[in-house]
């Protein structure tokens, strides 16, 4: 009974997360759109980092129960989850094609933020300083990400900043009084949702004897990375490439700054040693497998069906592993 009630609420906790990350990104949206601010900026700031609230209310969630590891897990978990089951299973679909700009600027972006994050944990620790210097990495990205969109809407030139970005997702004609109670509603929920995933997860995992890190890593990494795999496959049904793959870029690139910088700030200290010997290089591996297999198609730069079916067997193989090391 345990274990089914466990079930029920690790279920019902990721249905209300992304259902209440859904409705405060809509509420959040349509605010800024009604006090007035350009519908580019509200996409480059309160849209693009919707698909990662999920990840940042349980990592919150679970920093603030003493659950470091689980936390940190869910990050890297993610992250690899993002390019190997949501990429993966997005390029069955179809082939993916992934422009000049993405590969020479986006992609760069997060492996050097990749490369920083690793660079912290490199020690076993996660001191408060270090969830600074990503708070601030991540400011730092916004701002520039925020002034080069704004550039180039100036310029009325047509790249992949403004077209990684879906503006007609941000609401129209919404009453201020609506948006405000949406708004309301998501910080109710998110943070209740998220307790409610991470209890049950942590319930699943004990009962197979997982630690906090293979929590996050598997169970709640996967769990809320789904709203990435609605976005990807959404994107591909209305032949935006490049909206499926900067979701992903964008979605990993907030993880790694913003998310991570959580557990840093509220619970600082000491951390599996094996979240930086063994989860933070799959992390780089598969981040860095990305443009590679792109740059072996030439000319054509995108990700095959073939590419797809690698993405997942790694993905199986990882999530194995991470069962059977425990």
């Amino acid at each position: 009974m345990d274990m089914l009630f466990n079930i029920f609420i690790l279920l019902a906790g990721l249905a209300l997360l992304v259902w209440s990350a859904d409705k405060f990104v809509y509420g959040a949206a349509a605010f800024a759109r009604n006090l007035g601010l350009p519908p580019l900026l509200i996409g480059l700031t309160i849209v693009a980092m919707g698909s990662s609230t999920p990840e940042m209310f349980v990592a919150a969630t679970a920093s603030m129960n003493n659950m470091t590891d689980t936390a940190i897990g869910n990050v890297l978990g993610s992250n690899v989850a993002n390019i190997t089951l949501i990429l993966g299973v997005t390029a069955l679909f179809g082939a993916i094609a992934v422009s000049k700009q993405t590969l020479t600027r986006e992609i760069p972006l997060m492996l050097a933020a990749t490369a920083v994050a690793g660079y912290l944990l490199h020690d076993g620790q996660l001191s408060r300083n270090d969830g600074l210097i990503l708070l601030g990495l991540f400011i730092a990205l916004m701002a520039y990400l925020i002034w080069q969109g704004l550039q180039q809407r100036k310029q009325q030139l047509a790249t992949v900043v403004a077209d990684d970005i879906d503006t007609d997702e941000i609401p129209l004609g919404v009453p201020t009084y609506i948006a405000i109670i949406w708004i309301i509603v998501g910080i109710i929920l998110l943070p209740l949702s998220a307790d409610w995933m991470v209890q049950g997860a942590v319930g699943i995992a004990k009962a197979f004897h997982l630690s906090d890190l293979v929590i996050g890593l598997t169970i709640i990494a996967v769990g809320t990375s789904l709203p990435e795999l609605a976005a990807c496959i959404a994107g591909i049904i209305k032949k935006e490439d490049d909206l499926a793959i900067g979701n992903i870029v964008g979605s990993n690139l907030f993880n790694i700054l913003a998310v991570l910088a959580i557990p840093g700030l509220i619970a600082p200290g000491a951390i599996d040693a094996a979240a930086f010997n063994r989860d933070f290089f799959m992390v780089l591996a598969t981040s860095a497998a990305l443009p590679l297999l792109v740059l072996l198609t030439g000319k054509r730069r995108q990700l095959t069906r073939w590419h797809g079916l690698l993405f997942l067997v790694i993905f199986i193989a990882y999530q194995s592993a991470l069962f059977i090391a425990r």
